[in-house]
């Protein structure tokens, strides 16, 4: 029964456009009771599937890695599909059945690979243009192909067809990059879209994120004026002969049927205008010869996820608002587009905007856009039915107001479709109380719908920029629900690609608020993002080259913040947003009244903490012990500025003493007292929280890791204003940006910033895993080769299950309460190992690990486990 399964190529499985050329494999083991090991495993690579042909093998290595195990063989070819199988064999002597995957490698050198030139129907002219444009090429193959695959991208948004068909069900490629940096190219197998004779290749190019709108004002064509499309195909044959078709200047453009296309605004299309641009016979005699590039920007290969359709909602209702609007509900707050079904007479219209919410009047409320449109408009052709969706463009919203619309709406006309990043889901957490599945469902939501390429902080309005400080405070929460690893691999490029020379790490990545005039990088809790990120990604995934890799851009942001430091320990100056939207702020504000002083501080030691964690985890014992000292020189100083001699902090704010007690800097003597105050500022508030987009997401943990879980509980529980369960009083589905984004009385809080979907909030998912659930990776060994098991029962709380899929399976934890007492399940994968952690003063009363609990603690292998306490 001893068996290996979910075979993985850096993390994907089966990918095409692989862009390592040495990858790592994973595996995940399945064998009957406990402690089953790996032994050894042996490893192949081969040219066929039959294996006849091998290019490496490993021979039966002694070792129990099965998580991103090295390849040692020769350096990959480019575009060339590879075959992989795996075998494990057990510590008891049992053997697996082989393992089988594939891959096809990608252009891994583009500078010495890459031959197509990038075409573009535009000039410098056009910079305001925001139609897509089709640009079209024809080439010949001399026989059927072996085997075909195609590499493009575009400076712009791109669909790219054959012969009349769509390649591939990606969205809005290439996605978003560094582009000044980093353009990425995908690839694609093409062998059943190609054959022998005349053929066609066609592609839209749209404005995107290289040449539209970005940002505030409708600044635009921040990388560049004018779209560009490149391609390069290469055709294998029988014989082992190949051929490479690329853009050039034969191709011919002209306009297309998107009329206007952006991604805050919306999308215009006249499906009269419709062609098959891509048919290899159609007559494009009244196209255009394309322009050639001079330059473009540095290639590589797609090293993140595709955006994927997920979801596919149909409407709740259509209903008749106080105002006379007629308004489809979808009854969830998500990201994507409507996809519109319709028939009626050519040149009809239907005209929509979108919506998150209604106002307190019922009525479509759209002011929280700003100056985002979010308006589609689609001119029917006439005749069958017919099936529409934005092509560069996407939406927030939960509603769609109908502005024109031929006959009478039906619900059957209308699916809303989530998009995101096509990340796998991994973790799951239930339990007894109805509001606290909805919040977890709505933070899952708020991910889901602002993990598009980037980590945006909302969908919505005319930002969708990817906020370092968002995605710091919440990649704890992120790496619970999904597998984050490529996601955050790719955008940890992009930070470190974006990274300025004194080594300052932007507010946003990519980043497009410097400019010449104002730099926009540096603030505590935000740019410290990038020794956060790298580090929880490799606490969750176990992914050390990456750690490695993002080394150099963690100690250049640790220098950049001493020398911005007092006397290289107190950080006290740059520009910061503080405690962000943090409830303790003067009337006007946005920042939190703990002082920047403390708080830049407070993050300087943490960041130094986890670099020195991350030295010693890749093995330079130098540089961990020169950081860490480092560290007890800022911890020293912080407990001599923000300490009185008596030990109390100088600063009341709740935020304040949470990241004191969080990042361990409040002296151990001074504990208790830092503890008390803490419990009296929440206290004070009738048991609320006033804390913001720093403060919060450590809250619960300060507090629950200090003996005062049940607080942690009431806060957690609490229902009314200010807390996580209020918004769901309001309809939330999503998580808000603010804490009151619609008041108690059902009045908006303002309309210049009010996201109905901004995760940052959603933060407090890690600590409902990690401490409700008690799932934690152990960062001894990250990756959970071994866990930490630790739930502490609280609250109203009847039952709680948490599971989550680690990269070596299925790790579970549920417990349920009968009175005083606990009834506990665990189940932990093979090959990997866990440390069951009880609660303080938990009494056993029965467990059938066969081994004893000493001082509440017991290490236990693989496999299921019962223990009972009280």
């Amino acid at each position: 029964m001893y068996q290996i399964y979910d075979l993985r190529v850096e993390d994907l499985i089966n990918p095409i456009g692989l862009s390592e050329c040495r990858p790592r494999f994973s595996w995940k083991i399945q064998g009957e009771g406990r402690k089953v090991y790996q032994k050894s495993y042996r490893l192949q690579l081969a040219a066929d599937a039959g294996f006849t042909c091998l290019l490496y093998d490993s021979r039966e290595k002694e070792s129990s890695e099965s998580v991103l195990v090295g390849y040692e063989g020769e350096a990959l070819s480019s575009l060339t599909r590879y075959h992989v199988r795996v075998r494990s064999t057990a510590a008891d002597g049992q053997q697996s059945d082989w393992c089988y995957g594939s891959f096809v490698t990608a252009i891994l050198n583009p500078k010495g690979e890459w031959q197509a030139p990038f075409i573009s129907a535009e000039t410098e002219e056009d910079a305001n243009d925001s139609s897509a444009k089709q640009l079209r090429g024809t080439f010949s193959l001399r026989e059927e192909p072996a085997e075909a695959f195609l590499s493009a991208t575009a400076c712009g948004m791109y669909e790219l067809f054959l012969n009349g068909r769509r390649v591939g069900e990606d969205l809005f490629t290439p996605g978003w990059t560094e582009y000044h940096h980093r353009l990425a190219y995908q690839t694609c197998e093409v062998t059943g879209l190609v054959h022998a004779g005349k053929n066609a290749a066609g592609a839209m190019v749209g404005a995107g994120w290289y040449k539209g709108c970005l940002v505030w004002k409708d600044n635009r064509a921040i990388y560049g004026k004018r779209t560009a499309f490149a391609m390069q195909l290469l055709v294998r044959y029988a014989d082992g002969s190949q051929e490479t078709f690329l853009t050039g200047p034969d191709w011919r453009w002209s306009t297309s049927p998107v009329l206007y296309s952006e991604i805050y605004h919306g999308e215009r299309y006249d499906a009269r205008l419709e062609q098959p641009f891509s048919e290899p016979f159609f007559d494009d005699g009244g196209w255009a010869p394309v322009y050639l590039l001079k330059t473009h920007p540095p290639l590589c290969p797609q090293d993140g996820l595709p955006i994927c359709r997920q979801e596919v909602l149909r409407p709740v209702s259509i209903f008749i608002t106080p105002k006379g609007e007629r308004v489809v509900d979808f009854g969830q707050n998500l990201t994507g587009f409507v996809r519109l079904h319709i028939r009626g007479n050519a040149g009809e219209q239907v005209r929509y905007s979108h919506a998150e919410v209604l106002d307190r009047e019922g009525n479509f409320y759209t002011a929280n856009l700003r100056t985002a449109k979010e308006e589609i408009t689609y001119t029917l052709r006439g005749g069958e039915e017919e099936c529409y969706e934005p092509h560069f463009s996407f939406q927030g919203f939960r509603y769609i107001r109908l502005d024109a619309f031929p006959g009478e709406p039906e619900t059957e006309n209308f699916e809303a479709v989530s998009v995101h990043s096509d990340m796998r889901p991994t973790g799951s957490f239930s339990c007894s109380d109805d509001m606290l599945c909805q919040l977890m469902r709505n933070i899952r939501w708020g991910m889901r719908d602002n993990f598009l390429d980037v980590p945006t902080d909302c969908p919505q309005r005319d930002e969708r920029l990817g906020w370092t400080g968002d995605a710091q405070v919440f990649i704890p929460t992120a790496s619970y629900l999904y597998d984050t690893l490529p996601f955050f691999r790719k955008w940890l490029r992009d930070m470190a690609a974006s990274q300025k020379e004194d080594g300052g790490i932007p507010h946003v990545v990519p980043d497009v608020l410097t400019t010449p005039e104002k730099s926009a990088y540096g603030a505590c809790g935000w740019a410290d993002a990038a020794v956060v990120c790298p580090w929880t990604v490799s606490l969750f995934q176990g992914d050390r080259r990456l750690l490695k890799e993002c080394y150099p851009m963690m100690k250049r942001w640790v220098e950049y913040i001493r020398a911005h430091s007092r006397d290289g320990v107190l950080w006290d100056q740059g520009e910061h947003f503080g405690d962000w939207l943090a409830l303790d702020a003067e009337e006007g504000s946005c920042r939190g009244a703990t002082p920047n002083v403390l708080i830049a501080t407070a993050y300087y030691a943490q960041s130094v903490t986890l670099l020195v964690k991350t030295a010693r985890l890749l093995g330079d014992e130098e540089e961990a012990a020169q950081y860490e000292k480092l560290r007890a020189a800022i911890g020293s100083r912080y407990a001599e500025e923000f300490f009185t001699e008596d030990g109390a902090l100088t600063v009341q704010t709740q935020t304040a003493h949470v990241l004191s007690l969080a990042f361990s800097l409040t002296p151990e003597r001074w504990k208790e007292k830092t503890l008390e105050n803490l419990e009296k500022l929440i206290h004070e508030r009738g048991d609320h929280l006033s804390t913001g987009f720093l403060g919060t997401p450590e809250l619960l943990g300060a507090l629950s890791e200090n003996g005062r879980t049940a607080l942690s509980y009431t806060l957690l529980e609490q229902k009314s204003y200010p807390s996580w369960l209020y918004p769901l009083s309001k309809g939330a589905t999503t998580i808000w940006e603010h804490w009151d984004s619609i008041r108690p009385d059902g009045s908006m809080w303002s309309t210049d910033m009010n996201s109905f979907n901004h995760y940052a909030y959603g933060a407090v998912g890690a600590w409902m895993f990690g401490t409700v659930a008690g799932i934690r990776p152990d960062p001894e060994m990250p990756g959970f080769r071994h866990a930490l098991l630790c739930p502490q029962p609280g609250g109203s709380l009847s039952w709680v299950e948490g599971r989550l899929q680690t990269p070596y399976g299925l790790l579970k934890s549920r417990w349920e309460r009968e009175g005083n007492a606990v009834f506990w399940e665990v189940s932990i994968p093979a090959n990997s190992s866990a440390t069951l952690i009880l609660p303080w003063g938990a009494q056993i009363k029965s467990s059938d690990t066969g081994e004893d609990f000493c001082e509440g603690k017991l290490t236990v292998g693989s496999g299921c486990y019962r223990i009972s306490w009280e």
